[in-house]
């Protein structure tokens, strides 16, 4: 396990070597982060905050192409797109969110929840039925605060003196608040800092007795203190700072030793950066310790398993560390932002590694591949799909494991944030002035960079990454600027190099770290940068040593033949969801995933070197942009393996629990063909070892 990153200072302290440097143009080193400061050009962390390692671009800058093009499109014309027209929660008929009054039905998580990725999505696609819809949900949110301040659903009490003796759940409005904050980056309207600047005003005059009381909000009031850490870097307005030591010390204690305040999975994924978010104001190296700490705690209990997550259903239990045990689609989402937001605080590449693990392993496989589906639960050991009741086996009774356009309240209208947010951190600004790349992915960035004037450079990054190696970045500027590029090096690659215009750049580049490239750089520049990928093996030593197969950022898992049998999705809904009444079932039907192939194989392993072990096949790139399917993988590996016959269904009709490794078998070897994970929506993921 790598040990916990602790130190206020050492957080954030610059270190590097100079490698390569010509006639004083180009500087090359590598440094563990960029060092925590101001952007003269992008909102940064204003004194007394601990400046930020990153600083988030505004919605909008970075433009997508390539595969994150094309899932962002299939996320628009499927589920998230469309779903205002199929989700009850989504109905503006006596909708509490949309009544301007907050009076009405459904006036708690949907909307907000789907509204900050729907909007983004909108704001980075551009597309204007979709801004102007959010718009729409915001003017009414706009109308709708009062004169103390509050918006939104529910009614705050007061009696005759005035005094507020009951406040609504604040949860949802935390979800809002986020809303607003992407819709001012979009457009910077005025209506919003005054808005925000007023609602917590109100809230700093609520008695900590009645503030964050109810579970959801106490869990997570992390999220409202990084709204006000946002309105104050905007403001710089001091009497916030009060008002975010009031929510911190009112929310659940996510910095306990050894210990978590719950075990929610979602509530996990989401809130255990809040002490690191509270360690900008405190700068108490115990806060961002802390955060470190439950993010390994889960893992070392319930998380020894491939894909970044970890296991626990609906809440973690002990007794359930299985790779069968499942993650909420909400779970994953909120685990890649949480990523993104500590790689801003911190610099530390290791936040990066792991929302790329989550985006490339995990949660491809949660939706259908036209995105108009999702599964409330998805497992890295998952052989079957179905609608049937799969509990205690998982916590949670009832339809779990269907693909389904109306799978639970929360992950249908959740899951809209995980991509574009994802694209919104694919490039970040840095203190000095520069811009890092930092997701890999295709797209294209306009930003000011340079001495305090600024110059606007566009940078154009071509790549199939991770289905590939080679990361191409091209510059367009009208004239020559010098400003520092900084080039993420993952922690599982060893041997990274750069080219700049054909010529390479002797510079030695330490896994989890990053390159940094300061130059005058001039129209046509060209930047490459390789990382060497390699399969290696992972071994769970505590889950029956298993083992599960990486190349380079992929985790591989079994492919199984899958069967997709079409449901009404209505039928095979989950409690509480629900549709309006016009929702077409032809075009949102449910989908059961079987096995058509055996699935109960584990690796076959020799002493020869893992290299030789493996065959790496490359297929052609796609053509329609999107690799996250079986038939259309531009990697394949090639293994061998052998069937554990007494490897089966188990009583609760899930795969069954890990055999201990090694597991001696009489059958016989044969060669099994390995896909990416996120391609794989049944699947082997972590293996037994037979002899």
């Amino acid at each position: 396990m790598k040990k916990i990153f602790v130190g206020c200072m050492s957080v954030f302290l610059l270190y590097g070597y100079h490698v390569y440097a010509q006639k004083n143009t180009l500087q090359a080193s590598v440094v563990s982060r960029p060092q925590g400061g101001v952007n003269s050009f992008y909102t940064s962390n204003r004194s007394p905050l601990q400046p930020l390692s990153l600083i988030k671009l505004p919605v909008g800058t970075i433009r997508p192409q390539g595969w994150i093009l094309k899932y962002l499109q299939l996320q628009r014309d499927g589920l998230t797109g469309q779903l205002g027209e199929i989700s009850a929660w989504l109905d503006k008929k006596n909708n509490a969110w949309f009544s301007g009054n907050g009076k009405g039905d459904h006036g708690w998580e949907e909307v907000p929840y789907w509204l900050k990725g729907y909007g983004d999505l909108g704001y980075i696609l551009k597309d204007k039925k979709m801004i102007n819809e959010t718009r729409s949900w915001l003017e009414k949110v706009f109308e709708s605060q009062r004169a103390d301040g509050y918006f939104g659903p529910g009614e705050v009490t007061r009696n005759q003196q005035n005094q507020i003796i009951k406040v609504p759940d604040l949860w949802p409005n935390m979800l809002m608040l986020w809303c607003l904050q992407s819709y001012y980056e979009y457009n910077a309207d005025p209506r919003v800092i005054p808005f925000m600047t007023k609602y917590f005003k109100w809230q700093s005059t609520v008695p900590d007795s009645l503030l964050l009381r109810t579970y959801w909000e106490n869990s997570r009031g992390g999220d409202n203190l990084y709204s006000i850490y946002w309105l104050y870097d905007h403001t710089g307005e001091k009497w916030l700072l009060n008002v975010a030591d009031k929510i911190y010390r009112n929310t659940a204690n996510w910095s306990q030793d050894d210990n978590l305040p719950n075990w929610h999975n979602v509530n996990v994924a989401q809130c255990f950066r809040e002490p690191a978010t509270y360690f900008m104001q405190n700068k108490d190296s115990n806060s961002l310790e802390a955060t470190y700490k439950d993010f390994y705690l889960i893992r070392s209990l319930y998380g020894q398993v491939p894909g970044g997550m970890f296991g626990a259903d609906e809440n973690a239990r002990k007794g359930y560390s299985d790779p069968r045990q499942a993650v909420e689609t909400c779970g994953m989402v909120e685990q890649m932002s949480s990523d993104e937001i500590l790689t801003g605080i911190t610099g530390d590449p290791m936040w990066a590694d792991n929302c790329e693990d989550v985006a490339f392993n995990t949660y491809p496989a949660a939706v259908m591949p036209d995105f108009r589906g999702l599964r409330y639960l998805t497992a890295p050991n998952m052989v079957i799909s179905d609608s049937k009741n799969h509990s205690p086996g998982i916590q949670n009774a009832g339809p779990f494991l269907t693909m389904n356009p109306f799978s639970s309240r929360c992950c249908q209208h959740n899951h809209s944030q995980g991509w574009p947010y994802y694209e919104e951190h694919l490039w970040m600004a840095t203190p000095d002035n520069g811009i890092a790349a930092l997701l890999y992915n295709s797209s294209e960035v306009t930003v000011k960079v340079g001495n305090r004037t600024g110059h606007t450079v566009t940078l154009k990054q071509s790549t199939h990454y991770p289905f590939d190696e080679h990361i191409k970045i091209e510059v367009s500027t009208s004239s020559s600027v010098r400003f520092p590029l900084y080039l993420r090096v993952p922690g599982w690659c060893t041997a990274a190099s750069v080219r700049i215009n054909g010529k390479v750049v002797d510079v030695n580049a330490k896994a989890g770290s990053y390159i940094r490239l300061e130059n005058t750089w001039k129209q046509g520049d060209v930047i490459e940068l390789t990382l060497p990928m390699k399969v290696e093996l992972q071994v769970w030593a505590q889950n029956k040593n298993s083992v599960s197969v990486n190349y380079g950022a992929l985790t591989f898992s079994l492919k199984i033949n899958e069967y997709y049998k079409k449901m009404n999705s209505k039928e095979s809904a989950i409690g509480d969801s629900k549709w309006q009444a016009s929702a077409d079932q032809t075009k949102w039907p449910a989908y059961e995933i079987y096995p058509e192939s055996m699935w109960n194989y584990g690796l076959y392993l020799t002493k020869q070197p893992v290299a030789q072990q493996f065959e790496i096949i490359k297929r052609p790139w796609p053509s329609n942009d999107f690799p996250f399917t079986q038939d259309a993988v531009p990697l394949i590996i090639e293994a061998k393996g052998k069937m554990i016959p007494d490897w089966t269904i188990d009583q609760y009709g899930l795969c069954g629990v890990l055999p201990q490794s090694p597991v001696t078998v009489a059958t016989k070897e044969k060669e099994i063909e390995l896909i990416p994970m996120g391609a794989a929506r049944l699947r082997i993921s972590a293996f037994p070892v037979v002899r």
